[in-house]
């Protein structure tokens, strides 16, 4: 996380956080004077997460519960530095990802980042709505929602409780 950006005192939004293994990591290295919002459609899976911070006395993570179908997130306009979006963008079609990359331009700050894990996509294990798009499909796909393109990153990364190799996407505002 230190590697695309993230930085002491930032504020993050963990969209789709499951049990956490990129939102605990982000609270310790944000600190105290920074925040982490983990929003997760699994109240079970939040739940999880509240107890495995509490049990690591990080008091800078904040639960979204985002159980509505609107797709919105729940936080004020340009309130966020960083939007990590990993392993999660291939569970919605394309209309779904469209109303969702308007919520992430919406609460994401002028020169924030929006970092993006697709897995299961063309070339990494088929799944879902990401099963005929390239790198490149979704690097378009994003931009077309108004952001620019920073780089992309092989990195080991943390799928299903496993660490394997992966790309990950930057992103930020146009």
């Amino acid at each position: 996380l230190e590697d695309i950006g993230i930085k002491r005192g930032q504020i993050v939004l963990d969209f789709g956080c499951g049990a956490g293994n990129y939102t605990i990591p982000a609270s310790k290295l944000v600190g105290e004077n920074g925040r982490v919002y983990a929003q997760d459609k699994n109240i079970e899976v939040i739940n999880q997460l509240v107890k495995r911070a509490e049990s690591e006395g990080l008091e800078n993570i904040v639960p979204i519960n985002s159980q509505s179908a609107d797709l919105k997130i729940n936080l004020e306009d340009e309130s966020v530095d960083v939007i990590l979006v990993y392993d999660v963008l291939h569970y919605y079609n394309v209309v779904e990802r469209n109303k969702i990359y308007d919520e992430f331009y919406r609460v994401l700050k002028k020169e924030g980042l929006l970092s993006i894990y697709p897995k299961h996509n063309k070339f990494d294990q088929p799944f879902w709505n990401f099963a005929d798009m390239r790198l490149e499909d979704i690097i378009k796909e994003i931009e077309v929602a108004k952001f620019n393109f920073k780089g992309k990153f092989y990195k080991r990364l943390i799928h299903d409780n496993f660490y394997n190799m992966g790309y990950l996407l930057n992103f930020t505002k146009k």
